[in-house]
């Protein structure tokens, strides 16, 4: 079996390996990348056809590249940030090895051990930049056996893959209230399963939701908050990017149950409580605006008034009297797709330094074991650490850190 020696292997080519890559070479620090795909693979083939990204270009970058097919405004389609991460790999010059997946790291002396199925690969450093959306989660709720076609938004492209009939989408955060929008147009029955959710103005008085997050030092705070990690967030940048409003979902002809909870003989039960959710969600709205308008008060700008945004309609009548229970055969409902989130998975690292929830232990990133670091997770350092500019500079943090181990 080969044996390979670097200084820094940076496991993963999306936009965080991309970016350790580009602050490592800054530092003239020699590395390798290693992806088991093709660069961006997660944006190829684990995301739905028509997905556009949740930020706007102007936001949603890296700081020394623009999109070039798409104004600073708008919202990047999953193809045009493919081509985005490839090129700035070039840009950067990363010296990324594709189709190399790392089956197991372990560390023997000073010495990390990576095994691949063509050799071994032997490091000072290591860095885990595999992302956040690892393992996708589908709760054991509906048997295999019951006949309904059940897929994890991962695996959904688009309205023609799935059996003809109703579908269930199960989770109201980005993904889930985006595919049961796009399954509606596209002439289904849809039903959405909504639980607690956080949902802010797609743009308020005249700027992004991303510009006030960053204005109101919201990108910056860490998660000391229990819980505030694994907040479900509900914002789209399709059709030119709009505020999500679960009253409009409804009034579209999406009908909105509680939070799923069990199965039984073809029938799927629903708590009750899909009324104080929404109405959750709406104070989170509404909490923004009042933090937006106090901030402009206080920096004295003249922003466009903006009266209207704080009217909410009535609650729909879905979310009043609530369906509690949905026999599926009578539905018409032959898909389930869980928009449900995504498990850590580091099972390949064979190292004791996880918490039971998967979650290696870590300080921005520097882990427990000299020399190995992780980046690209949610919270990482701050809010801001698993998007595309906030892995930049946590990148930065990391090359520095590696550069001072000599």
């Amino acid at each position: 079996m080969s044996v390979e020696k670097v200084e820094t292997l940076v496991i993963g080519a999306g936009q965080a390996g991309i970016a350790m890559s580009e602050h490592l070479g800054k530092r003239g620090a020699p590395h390798l990348v290693v992806e088991r795909q093709r660069i961006a693979e997660r944006w190829r083939s684990e995301r739905w056809d028509s997905l556009v990204a949740n930020g706007p270009a102007w936001h949603d970058r890296f700081p020394n590249k623009l999109f070039d097919k798409t104004g600073p405004d708008g919202f990047a389609p999953a193809s045009q940030i493919v081509d985005y991460l490839v090129d700035y790999a070039e840009q950067v010059k990363a010296p990324v090895r594709t189709g190399v997946e790392i089956t197991s790291l372990r560390k023997e002396g000073e010495v990390f051990i990576a095994e691949t199925a063509d050799g071994v690969i032997e490091a000072k450093n290591v860095v885990a930049a595999t992302g956040p959306f690892q393992k996708p989660i589908i709760p054991p709720v509906v048997p295999q056996e019951s006949g309904i076609s059940q897929i994890h938004s991962a695996n959904y492209h688009n309205p023609a893959q799935l059996p003809e009939g109703a579908v269930l989408v199960i989770g109201a955060g980005s993904s889930g209230v985006q595919i049961a929008d796009e399954l509606r147009r596209a002439g289904r029955k849809v039903y959405l399963s909504v639980g607690p959710h956080d949902r802010p103005p797609r743009r308020y008085r005249g700027k992004d939701f991303v510009w006030w997050l960053g204005a109101l030092g919201q990108w910056n705070i860490e998660a000391l908050q229990p819980g505030l990690e694994h907040v479900t967030i509900a914002v789209s940048g399709a059709r030119g990017g709009h505020t999500v409003d679960f009253r409009e979902l409804a009034a579209s002809g999406i009908t909105l149950v509680g939070p799923t909870q069990k199965y039984q003989d073809g029938v799927l039960s629903f708590s009750g409580d899909l009324e104080k959710n929404i109405a959750g969600g709406d104070a989170n709205y509404l909490g923004m605006l009042q933090a937006a308008d106090a901030y402009i008060a206080k920096e004295g700008l003249d922003f466009p008034e903006e009266r209207e945004a704080h009217h909410l309609g009535p609650m729909p009548a879905c979310a009043t009297d609530p369906l509690l229970t949905l026999d599926l055969a009578k539905a018409g409902v032959t898909s389930i797709i869980w928009a449900t989130g995504y498990a850590l998975d580091f099972s390949w690292i064979k190292l004791d330094i996880f918490e039971p929830n998967g979650r290696p232990r870590h300080k921005r990133g520097v882990s427990e074991v000299p020399g190995l670091y992780f980046l690209g997770l949610a919270w990482l350092s701050r809010r801001a650490s698993p998007f595309i500019w906030g892995v930049w500079h946590d990148a930065d943090y990391l090359a520095g850190q590696i550069a001072a181990r000599g």
